[in-house]
């Protein structure tokens, strides 16, 4: 009895010793979303003009730079840049507006629990994933610099040491666009996403021509970005049959793009219908492509991005990682998730900070013969050129 009276105080003192190490803990990491504030940028083309299906083109990109401020001197930064106003349920302005209203909702959260940002998200805007993403990602930044890690860390460690690109080539003649390939292969590339999506015979056209300048070893991917109808994919898929070309997203519809599946046993990928983890998991169930697209903005972020990324390996399903358009920042959000990612399941990724002429951060990504690294330094790595972005055209705090 005399023993065990003399351990009672030694285990109320390591009790107490241990319930201030895990308040301090909690005080070391806990913190409040003081503010948020956007910038508008532009991106102008390197190329003039970015045209894909049914005669849709951009020639300057409307990029918004998101900064979240927190009571712990941490900013985490993200970027955010639909494609045109036609390919998604997303618009350049509409990220700025859904910002306005989304912003003061998150003020007073902790940015680094992230599923309670993300579930609070979605109770108080339903729907727009696009805009929530940008906030998502930059509460990555944060937890990265606030742990002194690297987000690919955070993701699960670096699967890769380094990333493959495509190169997506901009809709043309047929004889154009099998010289743009020749020219981004003196770049590193092996990996080419030939933008089709108009009149069948003409994509046939470009699809034969582009292919027939490829080497061994090179990758051909024709995106139709939802622009054929069933009759139109049926009559490609059917006259490009005979060659090595990988067939994405030939439809609108989930319904559509099956058919097609199942009419070529062409490789397939599927992009824009795939846009949720319920969406996810009913493609895998049907076995309705080879491979997924994976926009991050599209998704709603990284954290969703992660679990499907996550279940895309589970089931053995390679992923394009990539998000719809963007500049420095969005090209360090895509490299962070596909260098955590698996080789094997990274079928491509995305270097968009190649195609502008503007550049908006420092620390970014860049190519390096045809593939890409992530910063090794905290958060995304990445730190936005104040002179180049100006004033903010949203500011909201406390």
């Amino acid at each position: 009895v005399v023993v065990h009276l003399r351990i009672v105080p030694l285990v109320m003192d390591a009790m107490a010793a241990l319930a201030l190490l895990i308040q301090a803990a909690n005080e070391r990491f806990r913190m409040k979303i003081t503010g948020i504030k956007a910038w508008q940028v532009d991106l102008p083309l390197k190329e003039g003009r970015y045209t894909w299906s049914s005669g849709h083109f951009v020639e300057i990109f409307d990029s918004t730079v998101v900064a979240v401020e927190t009571d712990a001197g941490i900013t985490g930064f993200a970027e955010c840049c639909p494609l045109g106003s036609a390919y998604l349920p997303a618009f350049a302005a509409g990220v700025r507006a859904g910002l306005a209203e989304l912003a003061p909702q998150l003020l007073g959260l902790d940015p680094t629990d992230l599923d309670v940002v993300n579930a609070h998200m979605d109770r108080v805007l339903s729907g727009h994933p696009y805009i929530k993403a940008p906030l998502d990602i930059a509460c990555w930044d944060i937890l990265g610099k606030a742990a002194g890690l690297p987000v690919w860390k955070l993701l699960g460690g670096k699967a890769q040491a380094h990333v493959a690109l495509y190169r997506a080539i901009s809709q043309r003649n047929p004889s154009e666009m099998a010289a743009n390939i020749e020219g981004y292969r003196a770049e590193g590339y092996r990996k080419f996403q030939l933008k089709v999506g108009g009149d069948a015979d003409a994509d046939i056209a470009r699809i034969r021509a582009t292919r027939s300048v490829l080497k061994e070893g090179e990758v051909l991917v024709a995106d139709a970005n939802t622009g054929w109808t069933r009759a139109e994919a049926a009559r490609v898929v059917l006259a490009v049959r005979d060659l090595d070309v990988v067939i994405e997203q030939p439809c609108p519809t989930y319904d559509e793009c099956l058919s097609v599946r199942r009419r070529t046993p062409l490789p397939f990928v599927l992009d824009e219908v795939i846009d949720s983890v319920a969406t996810l998991q009913r493609a895998l169930a049907d076995d309705a492509m080879d491979i997924v697209n994976l926009k991050i903005s599209k998704v709603g972020g990284l954290t969703k991005a992660r679990l499907m990324r996550d279940l895309c390996v589970a089931s053995g399903t390679p992923m394009t990682i990539e998000d719809t358009w963007g500049g420095d920042i969005v090209t360090a959000a895509i490299a962070h998730l596909a260098q955590s990612t698996p080789a094997e399941f990274t079928f491509s990724a995305t270097d968009f900070n190649s195609y502008g002429t503007v550049s908006i951060a420092d620390g970014a990504p860049i190519r390096d013969n045809g593939t890409m690294r992530a910063s090794d330094e905290p958060g995304l790595g990445v730190t936005p050129r104040w002179e180049v972005l100006g004033e903010p055209c949203l500011s909201v705090d406390r």
